[in-house]
């Protein structure tokens, strides 16, 4: 079925472009310069002009929801404009935070600060990117995974080969199953893929209930078949999507080639909002 044009989406991945000659924001400190994986992608969104204000990026970000009707953009804590976003839209965007496994007990306050000063509503992982690269099940993210249990937020949670020439084997999807039996009750949110594990990351998905899958970062005509016939089968609770705008696509890409998804009926809504309205603890 054609995607209903009257569902108000929850874009669990968007963010703000960077003015020309702006200092890179990296959720990591990996070594690379303005963006991690270039080279998969085609025709990046640009960055504004220099002469343009910064606040006018939050501008255009808000501009560019309104015409492709979503109704609230999941952002990143630690990009400078994000603070001046929540305050400015608390209606329009929920803040999310990338965290270092690496900083222990620190980590772990800085989520509950985060979330007491900002509503902060759930974490993002990059197990490759972290220095040293962290695997999804090291025990350096359990006291994270705690407290995410303890304050009812999810884990996004970047899976499968990345994009930037680093490490792949951290963010094996297998690694996944561990986590979900020691944190039952724990809500991870699948990012970037999960290739070339996707039949496992299926698998997975059916087995544990607080485990779900994100269409960040991929193009729809790129999405795995496997994901798209588990949403129409067993999976429309499962499914969320996730954009990637400014990072690597523009949104009227995203929105017109999802025209062509052969969802049902039935997960078009679930999939644009409720599912991720669910796992975020929004109304």
């Amino acid at each position: 079925m054609p995607r209903p044009r009257d569902i108000a989406a929850i874009d669990t991945l968007i963010g703000f472009r960077d003015y020309a000659h702006a200092p890179a924001v990296a959720s990591e400190r990996v070594k690379w310069d303005r963006h991690p994986a270039e080279y998969m992608f085609k025709d990046l969104p640009g960055e504004l002009d220099a002469d343009r204000a910064r606040e006018s990026s939050i501008e255009e970000t808000i501009a560019k929801m309104d015409e492709f009707n979503i109704a609230i953009g999941v952002i990143h804590t630690n990009d400078d404009r994000s603070l001046q976003a929540l305050n400015r839209y608390p209606d329009r965007f929920v803040g999310i935070m990338p965290v270092n496994p690496h900083l222990g007990m620190d980590s772990v306050r800085a989520i509950q600060k985060a979330y007491d000063e900002i509503g902060l509503r759930g974490i993002s992982m990059f197990p490759s990117g972290q220095n040293p690269p962290c695997p999804i099940n090291d025990k350096h993210w359990y006291p994270i995974y705690a407290k995410c249990v303890e304050l009812d937020i999810p884990a996004f949670c970047t899976t499968g080969v990345p994009g930037p020439r680093i490490p792949m084997m951290p963010q094996y999807v297998g690694h996944l199953d561990e986590v979900c039996y020691d944190f039952p009750e724990l809500k991870i949110v699948m990012r970037h893929g999960a290739e070339p594990w996707v039949d496992l990351a299926v698998k997975l998905l059916l087995k544990w209930p607080n485990l779900y899958y994100s269409t960040s970062a991929f193009a729809p005509k790129y999405w795995p078949e496997e994901i798209v016939k588990f949403a129409n089968t067993r999976g429309e609770d499962k499914i969320i999507y996730g954009g990637y705008f400014p990072m690597g696509l523009d949104l009227s890409r995203i929105f017109r080639e999802m025209d062509e998804v052969p969802f049902k009926e039935s997960v078009w809504p679930k999939f644009l909002h409720d599912n991720a309205a669910r796992v975020l603890g929004l109304s």
